[in-house]
């Protein structure tokens, strides 16, 4: 049976045949994983009403391709407050979030309390809001720098009002590019574990994978069948999400950037071998809103959320800082084709935009 056969039939395909699948023509690949993707959700675009916080820049380790870290390139230093953090929670229920998505550096001068302390205040304020936060890479680190276990510090999110995980942290999983782009942070078995761990205590979280670097395509299909493993064993993984390296400010110096044709690709490619995550996300945020918005055709049926404000990939190039209002959101899709359907944390619809 041809590999085009084998994807119409549904049945799964291997490394190899995932790396054959780059040889395909870009329309015949968007086809294939137009299909899946209609069969799942029809014309339905799922986005969020979310709020990104980035409360410090301070950072232990040391990635080549972070330009978000205050410890290499950014001389500017902030770590904020629980105030803070809580100022900027109201303004943002007042317009609507719904879900508080709080990622960090790794801090060294901020203990687990300032952590925990900050969702606890936030649940006990806003019991209904979602929080998702705290990366395999921040637990890692934690559990690094305070001694304490993985299961000490999953119970301690679980305790504090930690609703979901996003998926950072997971850049590419083969250990050689791993060694080369992030040495000393969380391992990919160590990624792997975490979110296992989070899974059985009857969690949800999120996967990522860094491309368009110094990663060859077959260390994307194989961080793809890793993520489709574990898939398989827990069932956890809400949404998977390719992000697009962002090239300015920091050291990894990468002279070909993948081009849209690649990055449309990579983004069927991943509806077509990970049959087991139900959502595929075109980040609008490192995509850029136009590729996410044909990335619809390639397979992905959620383009993030509105986000408000946001740090990290801003700070590398990405045209995110200030997000993307509602309305103006809800008419790209609309204009693209689609049906707006305005999501939960963990894909409840809320709203259909007829």
């Amino acid at each position: 049976m041809d590999l085009i056969e084998k994807i119409k039939n549904r049945i799964r395909l291997n490394q190899e045949e995932g790396e054959a699948l780059y040889e395909l023509d870009l329309f015949t690949l968007g086809e294939l994983a137009d299909e899946i993707r209609t069969e799942k959700f029809g014309k339905k675009s799922y986005f969020n009403i979310n709020r990104h916080i980035n409360p410090t820049n301070v950072c232990a380790d040391i990635c080549k391709f972070c330009a978000y870290s205050a410890s290499r390139k950014n001389p500017n230093q902030y770590t904020m407050s629980h105030e803070e953090i809580l100022a900027i929670v109201d303004n943002s229920v007042s317009l609507g979030a719904k879900e508080m998505h709080i990622v960090s550096a790794h801090n060294p001068n901020d203990g687990v309390e300032w952590y925990m302390g900050a969702f606890r205040k936030i649940k006990e304020k806003y019991p209904k809001l979602h929080v998702k936060a705290m990366t395999a890479a921040e637990i890692d680190f934690l559990t690094r720098e305070y001694g304490i276990s993985y299961d000490e510090v999953l119970d301690l999110m679980i305790e504090s009002g930690v609703d979901s995980m996003p998926g950072g942290g997971a850049e590419i999983f083969d250990e050689k590019v791993r060694e080369y782009l992030c040495k000393g942070k969380v391992t990919s078995e160590q990624w792997l574990d975490i979110h296992k761990k989070w899974h059985e205590r009857g969690k949800e979280s999120n996967a990522t994978m860094l491309f368009g670097h110094v990663e060859s395509r077959a260390n994307r299909i194989d961080h793809m069948i890793r993520l489709r493993n574990l898939q398989d064993i827990t069932g956890g993984f809400n949404a998977f999400i390719p992000l697009v390296y962002q090239r300015d400010n920091n050291f990894l110096k990468v002279k070909d950037f993948p081009t849209g044709q690649e990055i449309l690709k990579t983004y069927a490619i991943s509806r077509i071998m990970l049959d087991n995550i139900p959502h595929l996300k075109a980040y609008w945020v490192t995509a850029s809103i136009n590729l996410a918005l044909i990335a619809q055709e390639f397979g992905a049926d959620d383009l993030d959320g509105t986000i408000e404000k946001e740090s990290i990939q801003s700070a590398a190039g990405a045209k995110s800082s200030h997000g993307m209002n509602l309305e103006e959101f809800v008419a790209l899709i609309k204009n693209s084709g689609f049906t707006p359907v305005e999501r939960d944390s963990l894909y409840n619809e809320l709203r259909v935009y007829e």
